[in-house]
This record gives C-alpha cells, structure tokens and sequence, in this order.
C-alpha cells in the first residue's frame, strides 16, 4: 500500500512565520502590541478613528484617505484611545511632515479632537456628519422605545383587569391591523430610512403610527431635516442658515433629547460645518475597520496580536 503523506497545516504556518515571513527581523516587533508607526503614509488627508482588532481591545488607527485603503493607508496604530498616549507616538513624525496635512476627519470624540489639534496644527478638523446624524436617528428611536414600554404597561394592565373580572382580553387593532405594542417594535427600521425608500406596507404602518403617536412624527421631522440639510449641496453660509432654522424648530418642539443634540452641534459648530469644504467624511476609516475585521475572520481570531498586526500591515501599510 502506498505511504500518504499529509501537510501539517500548524508546522507550516509555524515556518511561516519564523522563518519566511521576515517577521523575526520586522524593525516594529519589539513595541508591536503598544504602537505601529509608518510615517510615510502621511498625505494631505488624514481620518482617525478607533478598532478593535481583538477581543474589544481598542486601538486609535491614523489613516490616509489618498490611499484608499490599500498598500500605504495605515500611518500609526496605537494602543488605548487617551489622547495624551497617542499625542505621544504620533510626535515622534517630524513637525515638518505632519504639517503638511490639511484636513483630518474624526468622530465627536473630545480624544480624537485633542489629538488631530495637538499633532497636525495646520489641518483643518472635520467632524463626520454621519456621527452627528447617528444622534438623531438614536433620538427618534428613544421616543419609540418610551412609548413602547408605556404601550406594554397598558397592555399588561388591562390584561390583569380582563384576567380578574373572568373576562377575555382582545387587544386594539389599529388602522393597519397592528395592536399598539406591534406597531411601536414593526415601526424600528422605517423610521431610519427617508420617506422616499419607505416600502407600502411602511407608509401605511408610518401614516399609522404617527397619527397614534405625534411626538415621534415630531422626533423624525426633525431627524429626517437634519439629514436633508447635510444632503443639500449647499454653501458653508447656506448650511449654517439652515441649522439656525432648525434649531428653532428643535426649541418649538420641546423634546429634551433633540435640545441635548442641538447643544452637542453648537459645541462642535465650526468642525461640522468644515464637512461642506470637501464634503469629506470618515467613510474610508469605517471602510478600514471594517476590513479589518474581515481579516480578523479570515484568521479566525487573533492568536498572536504582534504577528497579526504584522500581517495587517503589510498589506494597509
């Protein structure tokens, strides 16, 4: 009978990567874990975000847009998200070099503000218009959830009294044939979409529930406004005119969560309206960590951070 000969898949990715992979003699191996620097990948246009390459560890990432999430993108990894820890290692790139970037885009993070201002002082900082979006969206969400929770303490009550007095308990039916605890959990995704992308059967249940519910008809007016009003290929003059605006209606409307929002963009005002410079965004940050992610499955986990590192860079750094 012939002999097989079978490959050891954990020997050869051992050879891999002690003896081919160059990853012994890699210059960064000694502080891999606590930052990955690669100053060349500087550009004019930068986005900071953070990731999570393993088990919720957070990371800052530097990223240049030019690249476009390719060979040359990654410009430092650093452990944690303080802003003191990566002021820090981003330092150690010449003053020279960082000042050549012109714009850095983030999230409402006050870490990632610190840090694009202490270390690139000629950039212009962006704050992600989709960040200051998401808060609307959560807003519009936390009124259908108080509703919701009001909606099935009725609900339980009015069982309970069916229940005592031997009676049977049928719940309203609304319009669309909906009770009143299944519109407000049927009624989550439309109210993330604009009006425009809303299915039929979403218009009828959205016609439903804001006639039952006219303070989440007011949350989404307003979240769907604010939306409209980034959409708009306006001026910078134009975009804080339409922000006046709707900060009076957000005033009118008297809901606490929308005035917290509204006092969030006035402590942020000049970064978010940098948004209408270049119309720039941290799309491409999300993009990367969301690749990376994809390759920390790929591995199946990360065993060994260093080397996964190792491997990441060599192909975004």
């Amino acid at each position: 009978m012939a002999e097989h000969y079978g490959i050891d898949g954990e020997k050869l990715e051992r050879q891999y990567k002690e003896h081919l992979s160059g990853y012994q003699e890699w210059d960064q191996l000694r502080h891999a874990e606590e930052w990955l620097l690669f100053p060349e990948n500087i550009g004019e246009w930068l986005s900071i975000d953070e990731t999570s390459p393993s088990q919720g560890e957070l990371y800052t990432i530097v990223s240049n847009k030019a690249a476009h999430n390719g060979k040359g993108t990654i410009v430092a990894i650093v452990r944690g998200t303080r802003s003191e820890d990566v002021i820090e290692i981003l330092e150690k790139i010449p003053e020279r070099v960082r000042d050549k970037v012109t714009e850095v885009t983030l999230d409402m993070a006050n870490s990632m503000r610190k840090i694009a201002r202490a270390c690139f002082r000629n950039a212009k900082v962006v704050i992600d218009r989709f960040h200051v979006q998401k808060l609307a969206l959560e807003a519009v969400q936390e009124e259908r959830v108080r509703l919701r929770w009001q909606a099935i303490e009725e609900d339980n009550k009015l069982q309970k009294e069916a229940k005592a007095n031997g009676e049977r308990y049928e719940p309203e039916t609304l319009d669309n044939g909906d009770t009143r605890r299944e519109l407000l959990v049927r009624s989550r995704y439309l109210l993330y979409k604009s009006p425009d992308n809303w299915s039929p059967s979403q218009k009828e249940r959205a016609k439903t529930l804001f006639k039952e519910y006219p303070s989440v008809k007011q949350a989404y007016i307003l979240s769907n406004s604010l939306r409209q009003i980034f959409n708009r290929q306006s001026t910078k003059d134009s975009a804080r005119l339409n922000l006046a605006r709707w900060y009076n209606d957000v005033e009118l409307s008297g809901i606490d969560s929308f005035q917290t929002i509204m006092d969030t963009i006035q402590l942020h005002y000049n970064e978010i309206l940098n948004y209408y410079n270049h119309r720039s965004t941290n799309a491409s940050a999300e993009q990367l960590n969301s690749k990376i992610k994809a390759f920390r499955k790929s591995l199946r986990g990360v065993h060994d951070l260093c080397f996964f590192f190792f491997r990441l860079t060599k192909i975004y750094a």
